[in-house]
């Protein structure tokens, strides 16, 4: 693009200077032929300005935003949704996971003993317009007959769960609200769905954390490789997800060293292994698979296609000597003097600093901790987790593709949510948690924002 626009601005110059000498050249003549002459090389550099214009916009064309702007402020003048901060709301939470079926107890902080109820009292807020306000009667009646499907991992469950909960307090008969295939929710289960049977519509789960196909690793293949992950290759699953009026894509978490090279998955292309492959090289080629398989799969006019960017956790890592320095680690005041630990299991502790909050310590190997620190307010600033290079590889992906998709890119708004983790309240207290996120919280206010897009910009067909 940069290329285009010097390029044009070299043809602007040369013909204002051509123009210069044509009218130099004509001022030996009479002041008649000089004005008419005036007027036509004038005319003449007007009307080749406005050829070069089409023909630049017809050459280049501008493209079209793929983080579409669909907040609306009170001037409803459009704004990017997600630059802002989060505000105080008494009027959250929306729900009471308590009260829904379908939020794990893994995510119910409030039921698994979590004291403080801060961190459910924010709201994202734009930079400069409003995100409408949840109206969940008249999203029962926009999704009526429709079909709407998140794909991705756990934390594609999470925002799953949430979207089940937040419709369901406009349900009167909850009992008209239940689980397709009388399935539970569990961490590995492939499918799960939720009829809403008095709208007549569903809300369903694949877990397909790659999107891309994982199967053996090549037979002739060293030894290590134990299995790979087909880069050129859609999870089979992906059949199930086409007829469909709503998509929403989410992966990112599982693409790590540990779940990866260290459990003897590698990368493949074709029939060949590619052993030295980055990461970050892998996961581009298989968003290209995902991105290609939208195209010639999937009918846009008709399905509404969402990629969810990537939500940075709030893990620390921090070496053992460093950690055994830090001071104010209290249980309570009558173990104060005897110890400042409590020792739960071999790999794990857990530390109370002064002002009662808890540090979750792992064991990480090597010299390292991995530390979950949940905190009692969000962050006042994002420390270098708004930006993500799985985010950045999306949003170019989509960018590129030749069909409508939208980001919703996250990844800045969570970036301050230290307080929002599960941390160490949840169904299994003795396994930090600072990826996942507590219900009601964080996820209810991407669905708010995916809502507001898909009531009040008509993005939902009813044909």
């Amino acid at each position: 693009m940069g290329v285009s626009m010097g390029y044009s601005r070299h043809l602007i110059t040369k013909v204002a200077s051509f123009g210069k000498r044509m009218l130099k050249g004509h001022m030996k003549k009479s002041w008649v032929f000089q004005s008419l002459n005036g007027l036509i090389v004038l005319g003449s550099l007007v009307s080749f300005l406005v050829a070069a214009g089409c023909a630049y916009l017809y050459v280049f064309p501008t493209f079209h935003s793929v983080i579409h702007n669909y907040g609306i402020s009170k001037s409803s003048e459009e704004c990017n949704v997600f630059e802002g901060r989060w505000i105080r709301d008494e009027s959250q939470p929306l729900y009471n996971a308590s009260d829904c079926p379908f939020a794990e107890r893994g995510f119910n902080c409030l039921a698994n003993g979590r004291k403080d109820q801060g961190y459910l009292k924010w709201r994202w807020k734009p930079k400069n317009c409003e995100i409408q306000r949840f109206r969940v009667h008249a999203v029962l009646e926009k999704l009526r007959g429709k079909r709407v499907v998140f794909i991705g991992d756990s934390m594609s469950r999470t925002q799953w769960e949430s979207f089940i909960c937040l419709l369901m307090t406009g349900v009167e008969d909850k009992r008209s609200v239940y689980e397709i295939t009388g399935n539970s929710i569990t961490k590995q289960i492939r499918y799960l769905g939720v009829q809403f049977s008095s709208f007549n519509f569903s809300v369903e789960f694949y877990r397909s954390v790659f999107l891309v196909q994982p199967g053996l690793a090549p037979k002739r293949g060293p030894k290590r490789a134990k299995s790979s992950l087909h880069l050129d290759k859609m999870d089979e699953i992906s059949k199930d997800w086409i007829d469909s009026d709503i998509l929403i894509f989410n992966t990112g978490h599982w693409w790590t060293r540990s779940k990866l090279f260290e459990m003897g998955c590698y990368f493949q292309v074709g029939g060949t292994l590619k052993l030295g492959m980055p990461i970050t090289t892998a996961f581009r080629a298989a968003l290209n698979t995902w991105a290609s398989w939208i195209e010639t799969t999937i009918n846009t006019n008709r399905t509404r296609v969402f990629f969810r960017s990537f939500e940075s956790s709030h893990w620390r890592y921090i070496h053992k000597h460093l950690l055994r320095r830090k001071s104010a680690l209290v249980v309570n005041e009558h173990e104060q003097k005897t110890q400042n630990r409590i020792h739960f299991h071999p790999l794990v502790e857990v530390i109370k600093n002064k002002s009662g909050g808890q540090i979750r310590h792992t064991y990480h190997g090597g010299r390292t901790r991995k530390i979950c620190k949940v905190t009692r307010n969000p962050l006042s600033k994002p420390k270098g987790k708004g930006r993500n290079p799985f985010s950045d590889i999306i949003i170019k992906v989509v960018e590129n593709m030749t069909v409508p998709a939208t980001v919703l890119h996250v990844t800045p708004m969570v970036a301050f949510r230290s307080d929002a983790h599960v941390g160490t309240n949840s169904d299994t207290p003795l396994v930090p948690d600072c990826s996942h996120w507590c219900l009601p919280g964080v996820p209810d206010m991407w669905n708010e924002i995916l809502l507001s897009h898909l009531l009040f910009r008509n993005e939902v067909s009813f044909q």
